[in-house]
């Protein structure tokens, strides 16, 4: 047995006759039982590879526009500030409850806009691995991809 990457072929024995020893004919078999079809001269079928890859890319493009449509919150201070973003990242609301509000101390009003919306993005981000991670890790692992955080 031959291994290339995670592509697993079988090399049959013939007898000096050119009959395989192997007695089962299935061409597309590997060593895990999947199948895998390979035409002739061991290389896998790329068609069959390119549509695997086009319906990853739709279900990846399908995934980031759902993304883009779903909103997440975060707090800070008990509520006081909410910040709303989208599961893109972007920052679509800002609620400040009055309470929150000192004309004396806008320093700490400043801090808590900066944690709402932190936690806002970091709810966004464990929204993207939810969507996003089985996808990512379809095309070959959960990270090195541009524009993915994880």
């Amino acid at each position: 047995m031959d291994h290339v990457g995670s592509l697993t072929t079988e090399k049959n024995v013939g007898d000096d006759n050119g009959n395989d020893d192997n007695d089962d004919n299935d061409d597309d078999d590997t060593e895990d039982g999947e199948e895998l079809i390979v035409i002739p001269g061991g290389q896998p079928n790329m068609q069959q590879l390119l549509q695997q890859a086009q319906k990853m890319q739709q279900d990846l493009a399908r995934a980031q526009e759902e993304l883009a449509n779903t909103e997440v919150d975060g707090q800070a201070g008990g509520g006081l500030v909410t910040a709303t973003v989208t599961g893109a990242g972007e920052l679509r609301a800002l609620k400040i409850d009055p309470k929150a509000v000192d004309p004396e101390d806008t320093e700490t009003l400043a801090d808590l806009i900066l944690a709402a919306v932190q936690a806002a993005n970091q709810n966004a981000q464990t929204l993207q691995q939810q969507k996003l991670g089985p996808l990512a890790q379809g095309l070959g692992g959960g990270s090195g991809i541009p524009g993915l955080p994880f």
